[in-house]
């Protein structure tokens, strides 16, 4: 049998590789005498001779090797070393971090007798590395007066200084950038000054706001800016949460908050396209509600049914993402997102572009604008060209029946960390990004499957946005700090060829694993089973 190139079966099984290496090792270095290491506390010497055999060598009964293609071809493979995963196994308290560690200078310097005037003198990096890891507002405070000038109230900062400027862009005087960035993404520092620096709208330029959520009784409120002239072309736009409603960690925010975020990317998207169709938005200069926005998405998901779209070919795609969470290394490399506050960001992909070889001025022809959802598309297209079937039944099938690698029965061999009748969230059989989660859409009572969220109705877009938060709550209960989370739509309006379910990936980026090598060949190096993980999240969240 050979193995494919998914880990899907067409049998709806899950198919993997083992290394099960055992080999020789020609040994191609002349005879040299070993060094001494050091002693041990019993004065034995320790030296390296282990290191310099004579001979050739014989690597027997090596360490196994499971080699799992991803469902997706496209995403590379995962390799898990046994011993690792079997020392993991059954423990899942083993798969987690360790909680951020209290840092606070202004306590040490206390202790010590040393004088305050010693921040005004740190090289820059030990203030980056402060300003990143000190968890005491104290610091952060004074880090936050080193970096740019503020405007005061009392002792409280109620803006900042700017530059006069007779063009009218006006820019804040920020005397250290990196320091800056690292402070006023530190959730420990004081939300005023957070709000002064980076929260309050125009602080960070002239981004206009276009969308805003508010729920009053709950205290969710969400700004919604357009990004001009962004790497994304048409229209991108971000949905912040406000100078009210401040949530720099997973544990502060409600599911209000994440329900607000969403509907700004619905309805966004739904007014996008409703505009494309030459149809009228509901409302302008206010919040779509529910009715209105599900009324409108009908009317838009009907017309794209029967054609009645612009005449492009493929059709537009949307783009979702939300990286969560920020770093700054003392070297100065900025490590994750461009800042700490939750939000997300979303966009309109067109159908094509003009092609050119050479110059601006005349398209030879056109292009597909690239969507990370076709890569899925063209995939379950070749499943089942290959006479594999529908690839997601298969996929559905497989995290049903799964079954240990290890061939352990006494330990769980459910994927599933969470689902309901319109999304299942679970951990992939091959994880990227070490602590890999999966959400995606289930058939309806009638077999149709949402692959976009044009296709979702109301009930599957709660159903969503709770694992949305669900996955994130698991992730954080285990340690995560930083992830990104991607959506691979289906394009609007095809629907020849398999069905499409709507995806969504969460890749938690792991302290020691940045990404290397391996990683830019998709290469994924996992310490533990899959199964142990989603038992990991469970416990995480309760279940």
């Amino acid at each position: 049998m050979t193995i494919p190139l998914s880990c899907v079966g067409a049998d709806g099984a899950f198919l993997y590789g083992i290394h099960q290496p055992d080999y020789r090792v020609t040994n191609l270095r002349p005879p040299r005498e070993p060094y001494s290491l050091g002693r041990t506390t019993s004065q034995q010497l320790v030296d390296n001779r282990s290191n310099f055999p004579n001979g050739d060598l014989r690597v027997a009964e090596a360490d196994w090797i499971f080699e799992i293609p991803n469902a997706f071809p496209f995403r590379g493979r995962t390799f898990i070393t046994r011993s690792w995963a079997d020392a993991a196994a059954g423990d899942p308290r083993r798969i987690s971090l360790a909680p951020r560690e209290k840092v606070s200078l202004a306590k040490t310097l206390a202790k010590t007798g040393v004088a305050d005037a010693l921040y005004q003198h740190l090289p820059r990096p030990l203030l980056l590395a402060l300003a990143t890891c000190s968890t005491d507002p104290t610091d952060l405070t004074r880090l936050a007066q080193q970096s740019c000038e503020f405007i005061f109230a009392g002792e409280t900062p109620i803006g900042l200084c700017f530059s006069d400027d007779r063009s009218g862009k006006f820019q804040p005087l920020i005397k250290d950038h990196p320091l800056f960035e690292a402070v006023a993404n530190n959730p420990h520092t004081p939300d005023p000054y957070k709000i002064a620096m980076v929260i309050r709208p125009g602080a960070q330029g002239g981004s206009e706001i276009v969308g805003e959520w508010l729920n009053q009784p709950s205290g969710s409120h969400a700004y919604e800016y357009l990004r001009r002239n962004s790497y994304i072309a048409g229209g991108h736009y971000a949905a912040n949460m406000a100078e009210d409603a401040i949530r720099y960690d997973i544990a502060s925010l409600s599911g209000d908050d994440l329900r607000g975020l969403r509907h700004l990317y619905y309805q966004r998207t739904f007014v996008r396209l409703a505009e494309q169709l030459g149809l009228t938005p509901p409302a302008t200069a206010r919040l779509l509600d529910e009715a209105e926005l599900e009324s409108l998405r009908q009317t838009i998901l009907k017309l794209i049914q029967q054609n009645d779209f612009p005449p492009e070919k493929p059709y537009p795609a949307t783009l979702w993402g939300w990286n969560f969470g920020f770093d700054y290394a003392p070297s100065h490399y900025r490590l994750h997102a461009s800042h700490q506050q939750i939000h997300q960001q979303y966009a309109m992909i067109p159908g094509e572009i003009g092609l050119y070889r050479g110059g601006m001025t005349e398209a030879v022809g056109t292009m597909v604008a690239y969507s990370c959802g076709d890569q899925i598309a063209a995939w379950i297209r070749e499943y089942q060209r290959l006479g594999h079937g529908d690839f997601f039944v298969n996929y559905r099938r497989a995290i049903a029946g799964n079954r240990r690698m290890d061939g352990r029965r006494d330990l769980s061999a459910d994927l599933v960390v969470w689902a309901d009748r319109q999304v299942m969230l679970f951990v992939p059989k091959g994880q990227t990004s070490a602590w890999e989660l999966q959400l995606m859409t289930l058939p309806d009572s009638a077999g149709r499957v949402p692959g976009n969220v044009v296709e979702c109705g109301p009930e599957v877009r709660r159903s969503l946005d709770t694992a949305l938060l669900k996955a994130q709550q698991a992730l954080a209960g285990l340690g995560a700090r930083m992830v990104s989370t991607i959506e691979y739509p289906k394009r609007l309006g095809r629907s020849e060829g398999p069905v499409q379910a709507l995806l969504y990936a969460f890749l938690p980026r792991l302290p020691e694993a940045p990404g290397a090598f391996s990683e830019a060949q998709l290469r994924w190096i996992n310490g533990h089973y899959p199964e142990d993980f989603a038992a990991a999240c469970r416990n995480a969240l309760g279940l």
